[in-house]
């Protein structure tokens, strides 16, 4: 049975040490499983105690990992299974790791997910199905998911959802009512707001303008269907395609014909 000849420390890590079997290094471990085993010279051990000690080393280390990637900021169950097997870790190991991080509280997925919503709801204008789709990346189980989201109420969705709305609005004054609700709609759908959500902030939608801010924007249009149809259309086809362009868009007949006219005087 082979005999422990010698231990040293390391020189890069002092908590961890280098074991020696008959003269020849046979494998390295952290202190605390150094004193778990009673590793001592003159020690005998058989392949079974090492496969066990170098076992427990694989979930120490991991452990050790663990604490280091924790220190940043929380992670999911998922996160620091996936970090772990990166690093060559077995699926056992892991397993055990993560066991021995629940016990200590370091890891908790209830705890993180509902950290992880505050956080988008705080910081983004993330709707719930995006929100969602990112706790399920991470791992989240959906029961844990579902419990936390259904705390939030369907109007706080909807005041973020037309906040979003106003900005859209701002943002684009020389789009027509009709652009700027598919806008919105997109925007909110791309954003993870559900189609209730959507619906009942579009049918608050108003649009105010004046005048001469309402003649801007179909002017603008205006200018963008003349550079489509003005090479390849003459006359009456021409402004029936022109019309028709911009009926799409939202804007009135009064407003089409007296943008068509103000293009034909510009040329």
């Amino acid at each position: 049975m082979p005999v422990i000849t010698k231990i040293t420390k390391q020189k890069r890590n002092e908590e961890r040490y280098n074991i020696f079997l008959d003269g020849k290094y046979a494998f390295s471990v952290d202190e605390a499983v150094l004193v778990q085993y009673q590793l001592q010279k003159n020690k005998e051990i058989d392949d079974f105690d090492i496969g066990e000690i170098e076992y427990e080393d694989q979930i120490r280390k991991g452990f050790n990992k663990a604490l280091v990637y924790l220190s940043y900021r929380m992670r999911s169950e998922k996160e620091i299974a996936d970090y772990l097997l990166e690093h060559e870790m077995g699926e056992a190991a892991i397993e055990e790791t993560l066991h021995k991080l629940r016990r200590y509280g370091y890891v908790n997925d209830e705890a993180f997910a509902k950290a992880f919503i505050n956080t988008k709801v705080n910081t983004t204008d993330k709707g719930p199905l995006q929100i969602k789709t990112g706790l399920k990346e991470k791992g989240i189980s959906n029961e844990i998911i579902e419990a936390l989201m259904s705390e939030r109420e369907a109007e706080e969705w909807k005041e973020r959802a037309a906040a979003i709305m106003d900005k859209v609005i701002k943002k684009n004054p020389k789009l027509s009512p009709l652009q700027i609700k598919k806008k919105t709609q997109d925007t909110l759908a791309r954003k993870g707001y559900s189609g209730q959500t959507v619906s009942a902030v579009l049918a608050d939608l108003s649009v105010e303008r004046d005048e001469d801010e309402q003649k801007t924007a179909v002017l603008s249009q205006a200018k963008k269907a003349h550079n489509k149809y003005a090479r390849k259309f003459e006359g009456f086809e021409y402004e029936q395609r022109m019309k028709q362009a911009l009926y799409r868009k939202g804007f009135t007949m009064d407003e089409i014909e007296w943008a068509i006219e103000e293009l034909s005087e510009e040329d």
